[in-house]
């Protein structure tokens, strides 16, 4: 071996450090880019919270959010709803958010949870044919428990309920809905409901376009589940699987990045985005077709 001299160090180190650069540059100039539909969806959901909704929407948003809490009230007493409630008073920690059909008061996580369950127990939640899933039983409960925490106005919480709706739906219609679930044993439920609560609960905290393109990014790293559900015959799992996993990721989610929490800016596009790693021959479009024309709360059966 050739002895080494001190400048011969120093240039190998240099030489390899500079490599080094060149990727992280790379990196760095593509999360600079948001792509149009990203843009698009961001701006619109931070906007939710001060956009006047059309009184039939209203109404709609009305009916939902009333049918899922007499589902959280209808549950109560089966199994999922009791370990629900029990999960709530065993875990109080700080007393800010109500659970359904009870008198337990807790912190926005438990509740989010608890009432998640709650609200999928007894199978009266609404569903969404079109995307493969059942946006309310998350939506409100993780709405509800966001709003408490950041004391919102009832419309302000009506409006973040429809944002709900409008984005998780929309978010497992790109990926093919049942035809995915079936295709890829996933569980569609979890992952549109990932993505309603994390909305829902983001508009409650009133974050701003760069924040909710983060919450985007949260719920893609949250998404998960796989349709194993469907032999849970005490229908426990079922519940987290569906409503109460994704309404507490949801609030986590709003409650880091309303502190101050940041992510990767664009999940779906760049390297290894989420439509990559679920579905890439998905059309990123359908994400914010008739954005703000078509509300999917009005398309929900109760």
């Amino acid at each position: 071996m050739k002895s080494m001299t001190r400048r011969g160090v120093l240039q190998t180190m240099g030489a390899g450090a500079a490599a080094a650069v060149l990727p992280m540059r790379a990196r760095a100039a593509e999360a600079a880019k948001i792509s149009p539909v990203t843009e698009k969806l961001a701006a619109y959901m931070s906007a939710a919270r001060e956009k006047e909704l059309p009184a039939d929407i209203v109404d709609h948003a009305k009916y939902h959010i009333l049918d899922t809490l007499a589902a959280m009230i209808s549950g109560a007493d089966l199994p999922p709803g009791r370990i629900a409630l029990k999960f709530a008073a065993a875990h109080k920690g700080e007393m800010v958010a109500t659970v359904a059909a009870s008198n337990i008061v807790c912190g926005p996580l438990e509740a989010a949870m608890a009432n998640g369950m709650l609200a999928h127990s007894d199978e009266t939640d609404d569903s969404h044919a079109p995307s493969h899933s059942h946006p309310g039983c998350a939506t409100i409960p993780a709405a509800l428990a966001a709003g408490e925490q950041f004391g919102i106005s009832g419309t302000h919480f009506l409006r973040a309920v429809t944002l709900g709706y409008d984005i998780g739906t929309r978010v497992t219609t790109t990926l093919g809905a049942l035809k995915y679930q079936m295709e890829t044993h996933r569980s569609s439920h979890s992952i549109a409901e990932n993505f309603c609560a994390a909305s829902a609960a983001g508009c409650a905290a009133s974050l701003d376009p760069r924040q909710m393109r983060f919450i985007l990014d949260y719920a893609s790293q949250q998404a998960s589940g796989i349709a194993a559900w469907e032999r849970d015959t005490e229908h426990i799992e079922k519940s987290l699987v569906f409503a109460g996993h994704p309404a507490r990721n949801g609030v986590s989610a709003a409650l880091l990045i309303q502190i101050g929490g940041s992510g990767v800016e664009d999940i779906f596009a760049g390297t290894d985005n989420f439509l990559l790693a679920y579905a890439p021959k998905s059309d990123p479009g359908i994400l914010i077709d008739k954005l703000g024309e078509r509300f999917n709360v009005k398309e929900t059966t109760i």
